[in-house]
Formats: C-alpha cells, structure tokens, sequence
C-alpha cells in the first residue's frame, strides 16, 4: 500500500511509508457467500438462522438423535453447501447416534494420533491446559491423500467461559487474494506432512512408524470444490510444508501469504458453545481454529470424520 504524494509547492518528500506487501492490507473485501450456479432458495424441512453473511447457520427444529429421511438428509447437505459450517443446539447425542448421523455422509476416519472415546472412530478431545494442537487455523488431515470431508463435533463439558471455535471460509479467502497472486497460484502445488501438526506429541519410534504410514503428500495450493465447482485455498499451517519447485525462501515467504488470509474477521465465523451442541462443517471449504483461552478449566469435545475424496 503506497500513499501519494502531495504535490503541493514546497512540501517536502515523504519518507518511504510502504507496508511490507506479504501480510494482510486495510480495503474493501469480497464477501460471496455462494458459487457461481448455486441457488439460494429456502429450507422446508427445519428453520435456518444464519450467524453471519458469509459462513455459519444454525438449524432449528430438528432431533438429530433420529434417523435422516432422504428428503432431509438432501436439504442439510444443501446447507452444509451453501452455509459451510451448521449448528444444533442441545442435542445431547449418544456417541453412537453421533456416529450414525455422520455415516449418513459417508465411510468415518480414524485418526492414529488422537485419542479415543468409546469407539476408534471417535476422537475425544478433553483439554484444561496446554500443550494442544487446535489452537492454528487449519484444515483435518490434508496430510492424508484424501483428506476428510468433513467432521461433526460434540462438546460435552465446557469450562465457566471461553472456549469458542471458529471456522474462515478458505473460498472467500481465495477470493479475497490480489489478483496477481490468484493467478501466481492457481495450478501451484503444496506438500502436505503430518509433522508439523503432530511430531511434537509422539515418542520418537511412533514418529518413524507414523513416517512409513504417513509420507508427505501434494495437494493443489487451491482446490476446486468437488461439489460447487469454487475455488477454495487448500494451505495450512498445520501440515504445510512447502510449495513445490520454488526456493525455500520464496516458498516459505509465499506460504506465509496464504496461511494469513484465514486471519480476516470478514471470512469468519465464532461460535460459543452450549453442552450438547453439535457443530457439523465441510472440511473441504474451511479451516477452524479451537480458541485455548480456559486454562486451568475442563473442556471436553468428541469428534466423527468423515472420509473425503482426493483434492483437485
């Protein structure tokens, strides 16, 4: 961002004033909530209450503790299209009911690097200090060759205050690039590893098990939505390492770039728990960010991915 230079008679030069142009810069953002072609047309089947413009809808009047006609199976996935990340209050699942509603959307993943609840498809979460590994805006286990489609989480105990989650819509991320950089981007490719993410809470011989289980991955620097066809920023600093053939410095300067757009409060959305809500996003839109503000208190969540398919 350069500011000009007055031309009146007798000013004197300004200084150089040039903000560092790999950050994030003051302006106008694009807020597009929606892909070329979608429809936005109402709901029949429960009541949507957006909690912004952009991503992040709770959906009333449903039991999710019931199986799913098609019917409305078909208009939530809709709104998980159009909305990025649905809410419901109070439904104080089961941990197997939790896990039937998410295999309406497909084959479940397990996660060797986190803990168990009741079931090896269920990740518990069950946190009152630090260290942890939620607290950075990214996306589930793009160190994967198919990262997860999406993830319906739990929260069963929560501390007196604090610990929200927030999600960014990574289309709107991208959208929101210089148009220079969009183009220097699109057709990029990244490698993905679980390291970053996970080495330091492993012994050294799972780390050399988990590197013959896990080899890094590439994935495309922006992936287009399998489903609505959008371009979305597909980097994050959980797992990405480096973008492949450029120069480490150029490579980490560029990463650096990417991973800020997550950061803008235009393309987020911040939710404040309830015990038994469940929140229900589209990993292949999204990054989240667990906010770890309630040290010394309990917070305990349970999570069921979701298998997703190869990112293009």
């Amino acid at each position: 961002m350069t500011i000009t230079q007055s031309t009146k008679v007798g000013s004197p030069p300004l200084r150089d004033h040039r903000v560092p142009g790999d950050t994030l810069v003051e302006g106008p953002r694009t807020v597009r909530r929606l892909a070329p072609g979608q429809v936005d047309k109402p709901y029949q089947l429960f009541e949507l209450a957006p909690l912004g413009p952009l991503l992040g809808a709770e959906i009333r009047g449903l039991d999710l503790s019931r199986p799913l006609t098609p019917a409305l199976r078909e208009e939530l996935h809709r709104a998980l299209l159009e909305w990025k990340v649905l809410f419901f209050r109070a439904q104080r699942l089961s941990s197997r009911a939790q896990r039937d509603f998410a295999r309406t959307w497909g084959e479940l993943e397990t996660n060797p690097f986190l803990a168990t609840g009741d079931d090896s498809e269920v990740a518990r979460f069950d946190r009152n200090a630090l260290p942890t590994f939620e607290n950075v805006w990214h996306a589930d286990t793009t160190f994967r060759e198919n990262p997860s489609l999406g993830a319906v989480l739990q929260l069963h105990q929560l501390p007196p205050a604090g610990g929200d989650t927030m999600w960014a819509d990574m289309g709107a991320a991208y959208d929101n690039l210089p148009p220079e950089v969009r183009e220097r981007v699109d057709g990029l490719r990244a490698v993905h590893d679980f390291l970053p993410g996970f080495a330091r809470f492993a012994a050294p011989e799972q780390l050399a098990r988990f590197q013959e289980e896990f080899p890094p991955v590439e994935h495309p620097v922006v992936r287009v939505h399998p489903e609505t066809g959008r371009r979305t920023l597909f980097v994050n600093v959980s797992f990405t390492t480096r973008i492949v053939g450029l120069e480490r410095e150029e490579s980490d300067r560029l990463l650096r770039q990417l991973f800020q757009q997550a950061h803008l409060p235009e393309v987020q959305v911040r939710y404040r728990w309830r015990p038994g809500d469940i929140a229900f996003w589209d990993n292949r839109a999204t990054q989240h960010y667990a906010v770890n503000d309630y040290a010394p208190h309990r917070r305990v969540a349970e999570r069921v991915a979701i298998v997703g398919d190869r990112p293009y």
